[in-house]
């Protein structure tokens, strides 16, 4: 098999950077990717100053989407100073929340200081998953308070819900009750065993139970009005085209909307996440650290580690994933792979396809 033609270092621009904007949280979520730090640690947290010179760097590199994440980032006391300052930079500024500490005020703010979008988790259809699934009674009210308030106010906002076999059952119905809130996006994720998730991982999908989801949120997408969106399902993008092909349609945005644009693992290639404490990874789930902006820039950092480097070429996966026909459009979750085994460009069990399988 011929090597993927991949691009030139030049045409890899951060399109999505995450930023976890603090440490502190209100929940203790089962699943939580940094493992539930003490919750009022800030003192390694980025400064005003620190942050601002952070996303005057990311602007000038490319004026990109940047998630104010956490912990719970409306925890932090400048997060709508820091969120206008971006949108001054020519920044998409978006917001990441578990919708507990939003009322009317606080959606005044985040119109106020430009935020383009709200992201809202939601990990059941009903308070009892829920709320066991967030660590914390109430949690699912105050989600949907939160949806209200936004719908109200006008700000859009797309509903997150993270997948195990808790929930996964309940796919379709969740996704009816986000169009039902006045969501504008659904985005799936699949849980990475890292952090908290580690101690979980005998509740995540098997890789049948992984490649039936996928057809399932094929299958929703084909007929829901929201743009959905597969996060950590790099096979989606694989599924996709096996399933259009068979349908006979084309993959393009007027069949499957943004999907159609986009391909599987972005880690290092076109997204980034930024910790508390200034360390660039390559996603919030995969534990290794291309630098700290306090000792080079972001930019700097995204052009020339070795680690990001990697990442950029389909030609150095290993087993199956480097000699999969579909690993352009794929590539396998980097981080599932670095927790299975260790190695960031091996192979992801996860994946049950066998490559040239298909005739």
């Amino acid at each position: 098999m011929k090597p993927t033609p991949h691009k030139s270092e030049g045409e890899f621009l951060p399109r999505l950077v995450a930023w976890e904007t603090t440490a502190a949280c209100n929940l203790d979520c089962l699943h939580c990717r940094a493992g539930n730090p003490p919750k009022a640690d800030a003192r390694n947290e980025l400064t005003t100053a620190e942050a601002e010179a952070l996303l005057a760097d990311i602007a000038a590199l490319n004026p990109c989407t940047v998630i104010l994440s956490g912990g719970e980032p409306l925890m932090r006391a400048d997060i709508f100073e820091l969120a206008r300052r971006g949108k001054e930079m020519g920044l998409a500024m978006a917001l990441a929340t578990n919708g507990s500490l939003v009322d009317k005020s606080v959606a005044k703010k985040i119109i106020d200081s430009g935020i383009a979008r709200v992201s809202l988790s939601l990990d059941g259809c009903e308070a009892a998953k829920h709320d066991a699934f967030r660590g914390r009674e109430g949690s699912f009210a105050s989600v949907m308070r939160a949806a209200e308030t936004l719908r109200n106010a006008g700000v859009p906002f797309q509903i997150n819900t993270s997948f195990t076999r808790r929930n996964v059952a309940d796919m379709a119905r969740i996704l009816r009750l986000a169009e039902e809130m006045g969501a504008v996006a659904w985005h799936a994720f699949f849980v990475v065993p890292t952090g908290s998730a580690w101690e979980m991982r005998g509740e995540l999908l098997d890789r049948d139970e992984y490649e039936a989801a996928m057809h399932t949120i094929y299958n929703l997408a084909r007929t829901s009005r929201l743009q959905i969106k597969p996060t950590c399902a790099p096979q989606f993008y694989r599924v996709l085209r096996q399933e259009a092909r068979r349908e006979g349609l084309a993959v393009n945005r007027e069949n499957f909307g943004l999907n159609a644009r986009t391909r599987g693992c972005l880690a290092g290639r076109h997204f980034a996440f930024v910790s508390a404490g200034g360390e660039v990874m390559p996603c919030g789930y995969f534990p290794r650290s291309a630098g700290n902006i306090r000792d080079e820039k972001f930019s700097q950092i995204w052009r020339t580690s070795e680690l990001f480097r990697k990442l950029r070429d389909p030609d150095l996966l290993g087993g199956k994933c480097g000699v999969c026909e579909y690993r352009a459009v794929c590539g396998g979750c980097r981080a599932r792979a670095v927790a299975e085994s260790g190695d960031f460009l091996g192979e992801e069990t996860m994946c049950p396809y066998v490559p040239g399988g298909e005739k």
